[in-house]
């Protein structure tokens, strides 16, 4: 067995490892220090007690075999090693000189004066104190800054400009100088198809004469918000400071403070039509006190139906200024839309993210379902995350020297395919047939939900129809003519587009499966204004089965 132990055994005590290091340590020329002295080079580890009759700081090495010799090396014969594992106790040692005052070398695995028996003859770079710095190598995510400043921009909020609505931006701006900063009452109703601007441009129009308004009160109210049509008259008196009195008691007092001395007082009133009632008892009431002598109420009322008024205050006529002023706001064209998306678009510094082609193809489809700004904007937004999603999910290692990200603006555009997955999603694979061009009135879907409404009047013998049972017949004949059919929830949409137009009358119920719908033209002007005979003809022709 003794001759299994290496020859050079009997050279590698530590007590020599231990003097050798110390020498090492003190600069050349000068003594050793003296043994009761601290050494400085020495304060770093931590000394066990001295044994009694001896005068040096450390215990005699106990003998081992040739694997665990080198204590050192592993810390098994440092005296009170610290109780804390290597990751803790790297970070205690962090810049401390352990052994021979290299800075290079980790705590764990500290060097030795020379080679060791296991590892003769394998030196590394670290171990000899040659520090080289490696090559940096780490792991970059695209991150595509240029997707959230696109989906910034399409933001459906009010923006600065709004395109091809500034003529009724003129007349929204002119009625309000002439009625709210010339104190005299008036009242004036906007009406169009969702998403048309209504809302936005009398938000730029308030916003831009704010400083005109400053001697008024303004009062803007979303009747969506309130539980009944007759909710309306309390909320405006909270706001003018009033107490809160139900019934006719609180109308007759908002009614008393509006006919006396004090600023003018701008009402919005946003989606009016939820103020529709049996007897039209509210919206009689409010369009005839700007009507009243010493009023200093200014009324503006949005909603969807362009008849309104006609339909449902029809009272107001009669007398000389019943009526209010009319402005109607007509669904966006395609070439509107593409102009809207584009200055939006542009916003964004350097490439572009939508593809030319995908932004016309969004313009198109939406134009020819509805003319809706929002729905297009919409598009656009949910097509940019969609490549956005893409772009994050492919990760790229690639060495950074510099630890620079590598530049690209625009890592993945936005193609026809990306917004045409997403307007299948919004619309559903309705809008493969599309519109046929601008020069058509209707677009294909709401020509087949006129034919439908035909159809089922001719069927039942009665104008008016329910909306369950007109989605039914539309659902029919489309699989009959081989069309993909809307939801209920979107035939609702197309009605209220075209009642905009004039074309059809929605009563609204408490459930939607039950409004009354009915045309407001003849039968025949119907089929001359959808310009196509042969697909009118032929769902006629078939009839219901």
């Amino acid at each position: 067995m003794a001759s299994s132990s290496p020859q050079h055994q009997s050279t590698i005590g530590f007590p020599r490892r231990r003097s050798a290091r110390r020498l090492a340590a003190a600069p050349p020329g000068k003594s050793s220090p003296d043994p009761g002295s601290p050494d400085p080079t020495a304060l770093r580890l931590s000394p066990c007690p001295r044994a009694p009759g001896t005068g040096s700081a450390w215990t005699k090495a106990l003998p081992l075999s040739p694997c665990k010799r080198l204590g050192d090396d592993n810390l098994c014969n440092v005296p009170h090693a610290l109780p804390s594992s290597p990751a803790k106790r790297s970070k205690e040692n962090q810049g401390r000189r352990l052994l021979f005052g290299d800075p290079l070398t980790s705590p764990e695995k500290p060097s030795s004066p020379g080679p060791s028996p296991r590892h003769r003859g394998q030196e590394t770079p670290r171990s000899l104190g040659l520090g080289r710095q490696p090559a940096r190598t780490r792991l970059f995510r695209q991150e595509g800054t240029c997707y959230q400043q696109a989906k910034r921009v399409l933001h459906a909020a009010v923006p600065d400009r709004l395109y091809a609505r500034e003529k009724e931006t003129g007349v929204i701006r002119q009625f309000l100088r002439e009625h709210v900063c010339g104190r005299q009452p008036g009242s004036l109703y906007v009406s169009g198809a969702p998403g048309t601007g209504k809302t936005a441009c009398l938000s730029r129009v308030l916003l831009d004469c704010k400083d005109e308004l400053a001697g008024s009160k303004t009062i803007i109210l979303n009747c969506m918000s309130l539980s009944s049509p007759q909710g309306v008259f309390p909320a405006v008196a909270q706001q003018l400071g009033l107490p809160t009195a139900a019934g006719r008691e609180g109308v007759r007092r908002l009614e008393k403070q509006l006919m006396a001395q004090g600023p003018m007082v701008l009402l919005v009133l946003d989606e009016l039509d939820q103020l529709e009632s049996k007897g039209q008892d509210v919206l009689y009431t409010l369009f005839e006190w700007p009507q009243l002598p010493g009023s200093r109420l200014v009324l503006v009322g949005l909603a969807n139906a362009l008849d309104l008024t006609d339909r449902s205050l029809a009272r107001l006529g009669a007398r000389p200024a019943g009526s209010p002023r009319l402005l109607h706001f007509p669904p966006y064209t395609r070439e509107q839309l593409t102009a809207i998306l584009q200055e939006r678009l542009g916003q964004v510094a350097g490439d572009p993210v939508l593809d030319a082609a995908a932004l016309q193809f969004c313009a198109r489809k939406v134009s020819a379902v509805s003319g809706d700004a929002r729905k297009a904007l919409d598009v656009c937004r949910r097509a940019v995350e969609v490549v956005e999603l893409e772009v994050r999910s492919q990760t790229l290692l690639k060495p950074l020297p510099g630890g620079d990200s590598p530049a690209s603006p625009v890592p993945k555009r936005v193609g026809l395919l990306h917004v045409s997955r997403v307007i299948s999603e919004v619309f559903g694979d309705r809008l493969a047939g599309g519109g046929r061009g601008a020069q058509d009135a209707f677009p294909l879907q709401q020509k087949v939900l006129l034919c439908s409404l035909l159809l089922l009047a001719r069927h039942l013998r009665t104008p008016e129809v329910t909306l369950g049972k007109l989605h039914d017949t539309y659902s029919q004949v489309c699989r009959r003519q081989q069309l993909p059919a809307v939801d209920q929830a979107e035939c609702l949409s197309l009605i209220t587009l075209l009642e905009s137009r004039g074309v059809l009358e929605l009563k609204k119920a408490k459930e939607a499966r039950l409004a009354k719908v009915s045309l407001k033209m003849e039968a025949a002007a119907v089929e001359h204004a959808l310009q196509d005979a042969a697909l009118v003809g032929s769902i006629l022709a078939q009839g219901l089965r």
